[in-house]
């Protein structure tokens, strides 16, 4: 399973990449795996401002649908449309071609608040 040392993870299984004062964000390798072939990813809050841990969207699998908790307080600038045509990137490459928004941080703070790699394998018993 691979879970990237120098990404920031949410206990929703959702892992962040700050790069300045943007995150990048998407659904971590467990989650996927868990949640088996994506056939959709909605995302109807771009350019909404949400809180930390307000749903932004949903991913569903063939056999469940599953919200998508938003992990730092932010605009959401950018939704990845590859993802229209091609949901299942996010199971071939869940920290590449498969991220899903981008959000201009509004609070700084809140960064410190996600985990460490290591505190995420140790919520998935990794």
């Amino acid at each position: 399973m691979n879970i990237p040392a120098d990404l920031k993870y949410t206990k929703d299984h959702e892992w962040v990449k700050i790069e300045g004062e943007i995150a990048i964000v998407g659904i971590t390798d467990f989650a996927q795996g868990e949640l088996g072939d994506i056939v959709y990813v909605e995302v109807e809050t771009l350019d909404e401002t949400l809180d930390k841990e307000e749903v932004f969207g949903t991913v569903e699998a063939v056999k469940t649908v599953s919200d998508l908790f938003l992990p730092l307080s932010g605009e959401i600038v950018e939704f990845n449309d590859a993802l229209e045509d091609e949901p299942e990137k996010v199971n071939s490459d869940p920290y590449g071609e498969g991220w899903m928004i981008k959000i201009k941080i509004s609070d700084a703070s809140e960064v410190e608040s996600l985990m460490s790699d290591s505190d995420y394998k140790e919520l998935i018993g990794a």
